[in-house]
């Protein structure tokens, strides 16, 4: 889905309409908050926020990985495979269309800026598991035109398939790249593998945009994430607001990395090293 300079200030001048107000179209790329609570009616898949929607300030949910536990690199198969498994995510032959919820990939990419000669070697030679991070300055949802993306009270960052149009703003405005866009049919990938599909989590269409959502359908039914019930010791996850939070104590215990902190996003996930 290609996209000209004509048909860029089309959808601009619409994301105005769209009830952005007075707001210029190269306003929307500057800081700023975005909160689900502006924008009353969204869903994550149009089935209501769900799970902590409702906790308010009081919750801010993120997620750390300790790394030194993927030298077994099973853990990381095993962390995938739950996530594909409970979203329905299809694999592509082509590295141009997958569909990226978790991936791996090296220390170098993850952190190009980081200089640390004093790193050891063995972190740096150790898979870092990818994903959202959802930002507590999310600059993708400031530049939906139809808030398609938006930031939940408990700080998770969600997409609502219906509500979006394929125009992959939010996809130019991670800084993370951690937005995939449906080029062709998802379907038709898992139906050639036979896979069993999980009927609680719809299958998207083709035009969409889509991410990790931090499994907001397992929270509103006071579940774990799919991540963190496949692997507790790599993934952990808990609320940033309450000190006493098991997220909390670990970060107070061990040192811990960020993704590009110098863009002021806040993300929300850490990397224990």
């Amino acid at each position: 889905m290609s996209m000209d300079r004509r048909e860029f200030l089309k959808a601009a001048g619409l994301s105005a309409v769209a009830g952005l107000g007075a707001k210029g179209a190269f306003d929307l790329f500057m800081p700023g908050d975005v909160d689900a609570s502006e924008h009353e009616g969204h869903s994550e898949h149009g089935e209501g926020h769900g799970g902590m929607a409702e906790a308010g300030p009081k919750v801010r949910l993120a997620m750390a990985i300790d790394v030194l536990q993927l030298k077994d690199h099973s853990k990381v198969d095993k962390i995938r495979a739950a996530c594909d498994n409970a979203h329905n995510i299809p694999h592509w032959d082509s590295k141009d269309d997958e569909i990226k919820w978790i991936w791996e990939d090296e220390y170098e990419h993850v952190f190009p800026d980081s200089h640390n000669e004093y790193l050891a070697d063995e972190v740096r030679e150790l898979p870092f598991l990818l994903m959202c991070n959802h930002c507590d300055d999310p600059p993708c949802a400031r530049v939906c035109p139809v808030e398609a993306t938006f930031k939940r009270p408990d700080g998770i960052v969600a997409q609502d398939y219906h509500r979006c149009i394929g125009c992959r703003f939010c996809m130019a405005a991670c800084p993370y790249g951690s937005r995939s866009f449906n080029w062709f049919d998802p379907r038709i990938p898992l139906k050639a593998e036979g896979r069993k599909l999980n009927p609680r989590f719809p299958t998207r269409m083709r035009g969409v945009v889509e991410k990790c959502n931090f499994c907001v359908e397992r929270l509103a039914e006071g579940k774990k994430p799919a991540c963190v019930e496949a692997c507790p010791d790599v993934m952990i996850y808990g609320n940033l607001a309450d000190p006493n939070s098991k997220i909390r104590k670990v970060l107070r215990e061990r040192v811990s990395l960020r993704r590009k902190l110098e863009l002021g996003t806040k993300p929300s996930v850490f990397y224990l090293v």
